[in-house]
């Protein structure tokens, strides 16, 4: 077997390798799994590449590129093993980011090393696809970034004209992009991608709230199409079969989750949603809420006949993962049917709480997606709801004029009894009210999670 046709086989088997990956990550099961032969895959294609000639040579500058891997693996890696769940959302955005970087920097760099006066429409087209792409992924996800590391405001930036001016900014880029597949040049490119990072911006900045997960989702697709792109330009095949798989999976997840939040695509991406103010902190101090010890609902808990956990955001801030895992054990000791009722939307990014609950060792059939949980909610004693609000908001249902009208969300307000674990009255993340509080059958705990699970796991025990 020659040189190349090997070479091609390991690109072949890298190819089989990610599409198993993105199959084994669909189920919580199999993630670990999926994840793991993706990394291999990635380890065949990166090590098959080093054999590889180009017009008969062998790859020039070995040593930058080793050194340039070894210093990535340094900074990755420390990241991912020490990076909080709470700060997962802002890794995968920055990783995203710089991922769309390196696309369009591949792009130029194999442009400056063409001939301008050879290169074919279709060539040029490969490389300014890259350029755009992959700049405005970078920029967006470092404003993402920002957001969800809370280095500026979550909420939307907004001003007078912006859709306008959006609308010129990305107009000027299409038309720098037919220019320069008209009359390739060099200095032309590099305004393309000072261009393309200020829509990138520009993009981001009016998206806030809720819809940061969707935005993520978003702009790894993005850049997907870039790797994409740019795995035409360096006529590379696993590229190609690389950057389509991340695109096409990221675009489906992106649909999928405006689908999960009752609202359209270009809904969520020019509506500057949660940037209204609700006045919840202050008429909600002054509206009557009942509240509980956690002895009483820890009674409750132990006496009922089936209890479901709905978790969010509030319970990876508190890290109370483990927690609420003993909280179900001790109540399923008891004979109490629980389960966990996980909301598409949970958390700042796609399968949130799953990832949350799988670390502390949640068994998966306990983890039930919001149309399995549903229909059992009325049949529920108790609805804990651990560190959620959007999710579990009726507005959704009974407020035409709420921004989340129309949104699927997990019924609590169905279950016989409704119990909240909350810091403060404060609204949820996008903003927005939740009369669910001030139902009469609500119980509100206030307190960290951790502290207030810690005392209704307690609770149960004495119970």
């Amino acid at each position: 077997m020659s040189r190349q046709t090997g070479i091609d086989v390991a690109y072949l088997l890298a190819a089989i390798s990610f599409i198993l990956a993105l199959k084994g990550l669909s189920s919580p099961k199999r993630a670990r799994q999926g994840t793991f032969i993706g990394a291999v895959g990635m380890v065949l294609a990166v090590g098959a590449t080093f054999f590889t000639e180009i017009d008969g040579h062998h790859l020039q500058n070995l040593a930058l590129m080793v050194g340039a891997m070894v210093l990535g693996v340094a900074i990755a890696v420390p990241m991912a093993r020490f990076m909080k769940m709470t700060s997962m959302p802002q890794l995968i955005a920055i990783f995203n980011g710089v991922g769309g970087g390196a696309a369009a920097l591949v792009s130029i760099t194999e442009f400056l090393h063409l001939p301008l006066h050879q290169l074919a429409v279709y060539q040029v087209l490969e490389v300014v696809i890259g350029v755009l792409i992959g700049a405005m992924s970078f920029s967006g996800s470092a404003i993402a970034y920002a957001k969800l590391q809370e280095l500026m405001t979550g909420r939307p930036v907004t001003y007078p004209g912006q859709q306008v001016v959006n609308l010129l900014l990305f107009a000027g880029s299409l038309v720098l992009v037919v220019v320069l597949l008209v009359h390739p040049s060099t200095t032309l490119l590099w305004v393309l991608l000072v261009l393309s990072m200020v829509v990138g911006v520009s993009f981001v900045l009016p998206i806030g709230g809720a819809d940061v997960p969707v935005l993520i989702s978003l702009l790894n697709s993005f850049t997907g199409l870039a790797v994409a792109a740019s795995g035409f330009t360096l006529n590379s095949d696993v590229l190609i079969v690389a950057g389509t798989l991340v695109g096409a999976s990221g675009i489906l997840l992106t649909k999928l989750m405006s689908q999960a939040m009752g609202r359209s695509l270009p809904n969520i991406m020019f509506s500057a949603f949660g940037s209204a103010t609700t006045g919840a902190e202050t008429s909600a101090e002054q509206r009557p809420v009942r509240s509980g010890t956690p002895d009483d609902i820890g009674v409750a808990l132990a006496y009922a006949r089936k209890v479901v956990i709905i978790p969010g955001y509030g319970l990876a801030v508190a890290q109370a993962q483990h927690t609420v895992r003993e909280l179900a054990e001790q109540l399923q000791a008891k004979g109490v049917e629980t389960f966990f009722a996980i909301h598409p939307v949970a958390g700042r990014m796609p399968g949130h709480m799953n990832v949350l609950l799988a670390e502390a060792n949640v068994p998966y059939d306990e983890l039930v997606e919001m149309d399995e949980a549903n229909p059992q909610m009325s049949n529920a004693d108790v609805a804990l709801v651990v560190g959620a609000n959007d999710t579990v908001n009726p507005a959704a249902h009974t407020t035409p004029g709420s921004p989340i009208y129309g949104m699927p969300i997990i019924n609590a307000d169905q279950a016989k009894t409704v119990v909240f674990l909350k810091r403060s009255m404060r609204p949820g993340f996008a903003g927005i009210e939740n009369e669910l509080l001030y139902d009469p059958k609500t119980i509100l705990l206030f307190g960290d999670a951790k502290d207030s699970l810690t005392k209704l796991v307690a609770a149960v025990k004495a119970s």
